[in-house]
């Protein structure tokens, strides 16, 4: 859940302070050198994902290597991950970094007065998620600011913001026992005695959730399907992102995309400022050949966060189903360019660029038509498909001898399918 809203945080502050743009495909430069900002970009966001915080550090380090003009799409994650390290120090300047380059905002005020707080710095921590607070960018910052205030020994402070943290994120448990804890200090015993209770219940409830969870994946591959959904959708909670979420995703991972639908759909609406909840319901609508419902969530999300692999990679999939191999060329070439190790994402690629080559080749526009097979060719070194095809190019633009270089590559790959 935490990884979900870091790279929530991360791409929506490169969103809204700085249109990030991502050049045209012209060449193969990508495909051939790995070592590129974005290859390491895309590597620090997934390890962020899972919570890989030491490779993520050194993937954002590379990248601002690379690149050090890239403060919100590398050094903010990079503060982040050295914040979930609980490497105070080093994410404290890195968090001032951004934040003489940005000026204030909310997302970064949010880490820095969390900073503050387990520093002990009270006025600090107040001052700094005061201003989070006015815009949130994450759902416990109302918590936060209340426990700061409560430990400053504001009471009344404290209770305003914790009681807002309880109508926000009402099953936070945590919420419930701070203000219990608050009620006690202030004498007010049944009101204390009610919120700890209560705090002790969404705690219950959380575990029943988490047995209800792995119950419906057992019974959805050994019940009745029906007898197995009636059970799984006790999880159904149309307030609940998360809930809806995880619901979503159990009926996925068990091959019942249309039932994984239902919650996707209303979790996208309620978080439509969620990458993740865009593309969990894409990828739904994906899997039941649904695509030109797939691509609108998709395209909308890639505005906002045109950096994240999985959407690029997801947008080219469904770009190639609907026949618009150039679009699909550009989304793939990102996505590549992102995480150039992943194989089914290259596969695509190789497609959306033969199929572009071939119809260059049809046009008789010759020079494009060699470029796409070039980039073919490099996707997939011990192929010999590409080199025949620019042969032929070759033939039909007059150079008889580059087409019989390249014919004789195609036939020592033929003969040599493993050679590189």
């Amino acid at each position: 859940m935490l990884a979900r809203f870091v790279i929530v945080a991360i791409l929506c502050l490169s969103s809204n302070l700085s249109a990030v743009q991502v050049s045209p495909r012209t060449d193969a430069s990508a495909t051939a050198n790995p070592e590129t900002p974005e290859a390491h970009l895309g590597k620090g966001y997934e390890a962020l994902k899972q919570d890989q915080y030491d490779i993520a550090i050194a993937e954002f380090q590379a990248a601002l290597k690379l690149d050090p003009s890239l403060v919100l799409r590398a050094r903010f994650p990079l503060a982040v991950a050295f914040f979930e390290s609980h490497k105070n120090e080093d994410a404290r300047r890195e968090f001032e970094a951004v934040r003489q380059q940005i000026g204030d905002h909310p997302n970064v005020s949010y880490y820095l007065g969390r900073l503050d707080l387990e520093e002990r710095k009270l006025p600090d921590a107040i001052r700094n998620l005061a201003k989070a607070a006015e815009n949130p960018p994450f759902p416990d910052t109302d918590y936060y600011l209340g426990y700061a205030y409560f430990q400053q020994g504001d009471l009344p402070s404290a209770e305003k913001w914790l009681k807002q943290a309880a109508q926000s994120t009402p099953r936070d448990a945590r919420v419930q026992y701070q203000l219990g804890m608050l009620y006690h200090r202030q004498g007010r015993e049944a009101e204390a005695t009610k919120a700890i209770a209560l705090s002790k219940q969404l705690r219950q409830r959380d575990n029943d959730d988490s047995r209800i969870r792995l119950e419906c994946g057992q019974k959805l591959d050994q019940a009745p399907r029906e007898e197995a959904r009636a059970f799984c959708d006790q999880l159904y909670d149309e307030n609940s992102t998360d809930k809806l979420t995880e619901l979503g995703t159990i009926y996925g991972q068990h091959g019942d995309p249309e039932d994984a639908l239902k919650p996707l759909r209303k979790a996208a609406e309620l978080a439509p400022h969620s990458p993740q909840t865009q593309y969990n319901v894409a990828m739904a609508y994906y899997q039941l050949k649904r695509f030109e419902e797939a691509k609108a969530p998709l395209a909308a999300a890639l505005k906002r966060w045109p950096d994240l692999f999985p959407l690029n990679a997801l947008y080219g999939a469904v770009l190639l189903q609907l026949g618009d191999d150039a679009a699909a060329y550009e989304a793939l070439g990102h996505a590549h360019d992102l995480n150039p190790q992943d194989s089914a994402t290259t596969s695509l690629l190789y497609n959306a660029a033969f199929g572009l080559a071939s119809r260059s080749q049809q046009a008789g526009e010759y020079s494009d038509s060699l470029r796409y097979f070039g980039e073919a060719a490099r996707l997939r070194p011990r192929e010999p498909e590409p080199h025949r095809r620019m042969a032929d190019v070759y033939k039909l633009m007059g150079r008889p001898e580059q087409a019989e270089g390249e014919q004789r590559e195609a036939e020592r790959l033929s003969k040599n399918p493993g050679a590189e």
